[in-house]
């Protein structure tokens, strides 16, 4: 047998297989749908860019929302090259006029919301010594108030038996990024989305967390060129993810195969959090 890290990536994994229809005719906002290249020659996709590329693909009609307006048009003329239906809307999450604005615009330009992806996410401050209180309001404003804000916002418009995805990290479980700010704002995800739970039970809503691992993405090859021995993590499976497979996960979330899972975190990571 190979090493695991020789096994042929599945086409999901590469993102190279084909719509199945799970989510005609639902309208789905991305928030964080751009992608942030950090510099690199042949980025590989990122979360958000693959989950609205994915959703598109199955059926769904996608508004993708980022701070980074050009980034978020990219992403629609990406789907759009496949004749699936996108556009794109710009919005900073810290802004609390942004945020309503951003669903306002989707809820109009949609008809309607029955998803909801919260794809955003910041870290700064290494290490408790290189925290100062500015990084910390800054990291949270954005990580965490900007969900709480995205969710007021939105769960009042959205339709019975819609789904809502927040995108966490198993930094939130245990300890690895390195950055305070960074590691209690993604685990302070878990309490807004069992509340929020809570709000939309009554009309079906469900609200789940992703919590993805070492993903090879821009912003993971970066944080491996600031700390190197993140490379050589011990991860089961033998490999980093990719953006499709966090955004397969967030697929069957927002799909109504996930129709009786609410309230819970599936952890994208290899094994790590479970095996290591």
């Amino acid at each position: 047998m190979t090493e695991a890290g020789e096994r042929p990536l599945a086409a999901e994994s590469r993102g190279e297989a084909p719509g199945r229809g799970r989510l005609k005719g639902r309208r789905i906002l991305v928030v964080g749908g751009g992608q942030d290249d950090r510099g690199e020659v042949d980025p590989p996709i990122g979360n958000g860019r693959a989950m609205s590329i994915l959703f598109a693909r199955e059926g769904g009609r996608i508004a993708i929302a980022d701070r980074n307006g050009a980034s978020a048009e990219a992403t629609a003329a990406l789907i759009e090259k496949e004749t699936g239906s996108a556009f794109a809307l710009t919005a900073n999450v810290a802004d609390p006029d942004d945020v309503r604005t951003m669903v306002t615009d989707a809820v109009a330009k949609l008809g309607g919301l029955d998803g909801l992806v919260f794809n955003v996410g910041i870290g700064a401050g290494m290490w408790l010594e290189g925290s100062t209180p500015e990084i910390w309001d800054r990291v949270f404003a954005v990580n965490l108030r900007g969900a709480m804000l995205t969710l007021q916002a939105a769960l009042p418009v959205l339709a019975e038996g819609s789904s809502i995805v927040l995108i966490s990290s198993i930094a939130s479980m245990k300890p690895g990024s390195r950055m305070p700010s960074y590691d209690a704002s993604k685990a302070a995800l878990g309490g807004l989305m069992r509340h929020a739970g809570i709000e939309g039970e009554r009309r079906g809503i469900r609200v789940n967390i992703i919590a993805p691992g070492l993903m090879d993405t821009s912003i993971g090859r970066e944080a491996t060129r600031g700390r190197p021995n993140r490379a050589k993590t011990p991860v089961p499976l033998g490999r980093q993810g990719t953006g499709w497979e966090t955004a397969y996960a967030a697929l069957f979330l927002i799909s109504d195969e996930a129709a009786y899972i609410t309230g819970q975190t599936i952890a994208v990571d290899g094994g790590m959090t479970g095996l290591r």
